[in-house]
């Protein structure tokens, strides 16, 4: 045996259960406690979710944020240093402006509410000529080239639109181009302007084309009433008429506003200040559409027909002085000024001065039974011809001698009764003169209406020292002195008033803008001779109408007593200052026994056919009468004419 243990065999120990996956590798030391061992079929618990470090992505965003404040300091920096000079110009395209807010026109409506006078929306359009140059457009012509664009649309000169886009003052800012234009013409404007717009490489010469709200002025009618009412010109105001009579009260007040504006355009948050404008008044006239289309229409076909230079019809209420038509031929339209004859603008009813003729001897009629000089019964002895101071007077027939009634002398239209008849108002000639006069003063002649039109003439009457030898025997019979066609009716009118004169009145009333209907002022009224008077006055103008031996038969209408008297004067040629042609008319008024209605007619120089005053307003009297009397609703009265006598047996 050797002395060497063999070799020990070693015996492996027994293999530990594997451990949990995740568990701690860690040897239990002295007097630990013995690892417990998952019980079998027992899952494992997960080990909980570990959140990264939030400090990187803090550090992200601040740089981020560092970054955008950067650039705004740049961007500070580049604004007030680098290009300080640069946005100072460009913020002087910046600032307040000032613009007128036109107020709305007031209408024009007649006794009915018929509109005659109306304001439609319209524009007027404007520019800013600082939006034309070339450091806005980069171009050198933008002024040509708008101009161009506009002259057709706006109806006006390219040159005088390029003056206006390019002006002297290259500080302007404000230019207008055209005034009042329709809703149409802005729409094409605009259609252009944003055409401009949306092509790319195109400067844009329209942009700083803008519109400011406006009206425009239109009269429904055409030229119905147009000398009654006148006209609007360019600048808004009224130029003739009513319109311009009654300017103040239709314009209303013009309001403003102010705003900034950058580029033409306003700037909604640099805020703004607004004066509201006020709306004008309405006008409400006296006129009677229909009675005016039936007097124009009546008057403009005898001035055609006749040749003449013109004609006019007045229509006048007998108990109120309101006047219920006032023609003219010819006329004018007032939606079109362009084409009108200058000659025929303004209202010649009341403008023209003319010696009225054998209508005027009603005033002459009425100042001989006033003073009880006569009665219509009186009898006048009338020779063919009658020499008095340096001329030789006639009728305007020839005839043998006429023994006559006062009446007779009206009824027949006699020159020489009626100078016989007047010399009987005093017990000289010079005396004579002198009542006749006061009375034609009575009348109004000589004195402006009291309408107030624009351009209406009070004619002319000298006073009686200083009436010529011929005109203390003309003037009886209507030559000698002048008036205007208003002035002439309104003298049938005070018969027909039982002897008061009415101041003739246009106007019914006004609303304002609130609707308040305030009416006219009562009219003035004066007693110029008696009822008594004024009725026998009457009764004397039947003779005119109804027996045949008056010269107004052509103005008869079945069924009513009418009153009235011809005319057939000599005219003053206001060419050549010369008697040259006539004045025909006629005046009277209806029923004559209880009167309603007045109407007067008067032609200038008719050079076709007739020029006596029965024979070519005679008809226009009794179409013009009988459409009013229809319009109005007059019934006759039924009563029997007077049928005083015309001439008597010696």
């Amino acid at each position: 045996m050797s002395d060497r243990e063999p070799p020990r065999r070693r015996v492996p120990a027994p293999a530990k259960p594997p451990r949990p996956r995740g568990a701690a590798q860690r040897q239990p030391g002295p007097g630990a406690r013995p690892v417990r061992r998952p019980a079998a079929g027992r899952v494992p618990a997960q080990r909980p979710l570990r959140l990264g470090s939030p400090r990187p992505r803090l550090r992200l965003v601040g740089l981020a944020l560092g970054l955008v404040l950067l650039t705004f300091v740049v961007r500070l920096f580049q604004v007030q240093a680098v290009q300080a000079g640069t946005y100072t110009a460009k913020a002087e395209q910046n600032r307040y402006v000032v613009h007128t807010l036109t107020a709305e026109r007031g209408g024009i409506t007649d006794r009915n509410g018929v509109s005659l006078a109306v304001s439609e929306d319209a524009y007027d359009i404007t520019a800013d000529p600082t939006m034309f140059g070339p450091e806005q457009l980069k171009i050198t012509d933008g002024p040509e080239r708008a101009a161009a664009l506009l002259a057709p649309i706006l109806g006006q000169d390219q040159a005088a639109l390029v003056k206006k886009l390019r002006p002297a003052d290259k500080n302007s800012r404000y230019t207008r181009l055209a005034t009042r234009q329709t809703p149409q013409v802005w729409k094409q404007i605009k259609d252009l302007k944003s055409a401009l717009a949306q092509k790319t490489g195109t400067a844009n010469v329209l942009a700083g084309v803008f519109a400011d709200p406006s009206s425009q002025r239109v009269y429904p009618n055409g030229d119905l009433a147009a000398g009654i009412l006148g006209w609007v010109n360019a600048a808004g105001q009224g130029g003739g008429g009513i319109e311009q009579m009654l300017d103040k009260q239709l314009a209303g007040k013009n309001g403003k506003i102010r705003y900034a504006q950058s580029g033409g355009r306003e700037v909604p948050t640099a805020g703004s200040a607004e004066t509201p404008a006020v709306p004008g008044s309405d006008v409400e006239l006296t006129i009677d559409r229909d009675i005016q289309w039936a007097a124009q229409n009546a008057i403009t076909e005898q001035v055609k027909k006749s040749k003449a230079d013109r004609g006019y019809v007045v229509v006048q209420d007998t108990r109120t002085g309101q006047i219920l038509a006032l023609a003219n031929s010819p006329g004018f339209d007032p939606n079109d000024l362009s084409k009108a004859d200058p000659g025929a603008l303004g209202n010649a009813a009341l403008q023209d001065a003319y010696e009225p003729g054998s209508t005027a001897k009603v005033m002459s009629m009425a100042a001989v039974l006033q003073e009880n000089a006569a009665t219509p019964l009186t009898h006048v002895v009338v020779p063919n011809r009658l020499h008095r101071g340096d001329r030789l007077f006639q009728d305007d027939v020839d005839h043998a001698t006429w023994n006559l009634t006062l009446n007779g002398v009206l009824a027949k239209s006699s020159n020489i009764g009626t100078i016989l008849a007047t010399g009987q108002l005093g017990k000289t000639q010079p005396e004579a003169n002198k009542v006749l006069y006061s009375y034609l003063r009575k009348f109004g002649i000589g004195s402006h209406t009291g309408l107030h039109f624009p351009g209406e003439t009070p004619g002319i009457l000298a006073p009686p020292q200083k009436w010529s030898t011929s005109q203390q025997y003309t003037i009886p019979f209507g030559q000698g002195f002048s008036i205007n066609a208003l002035q002439a009716a309104s003298v049938y009118s005070t018969i027909a008033n039982d002897g008061v004169r009415i101041q003739p009145t246009l106007i019914r009333g006004t609303k304002g803008p609130d609707g308040r209907f305030t009416p006219a002022p009562k009219p003035e009224e004066t007693r110029v001779v008696s009822a008594k008077t004024a009725k026998t006055v009457a009764e004397m103008l039947e003779s005119v109408v109804d027996d045949e031996q008056g010269t107004g038969i052509s103005a008869r209408i079945p069924g009513y007593n009418v009153a009235g008297k011809t005319g057939t004067a000599n005219r003053v040629d206001p060419a050549t200052g010369r008697y040259r042609g006539y004045t025909s008319s006629f005046a009277g008024f209806a029923p004559a026994d209880k009167p309603r209605i007045t109407v007067y007619c008067a032609i200038q120089n008719a050079t076709s056919g007739g020029y006596f005053g029965g024979q070519i307003c005679g008809p226009i009297y009794k179409k013009v009468m009988e459409f009013a009397l229809k319009t109005l609703q007059v019934p006759p009265t039924g009563a029997p004419p007077a049928n005083l006598p015309v001439t008597y047996k010696p």
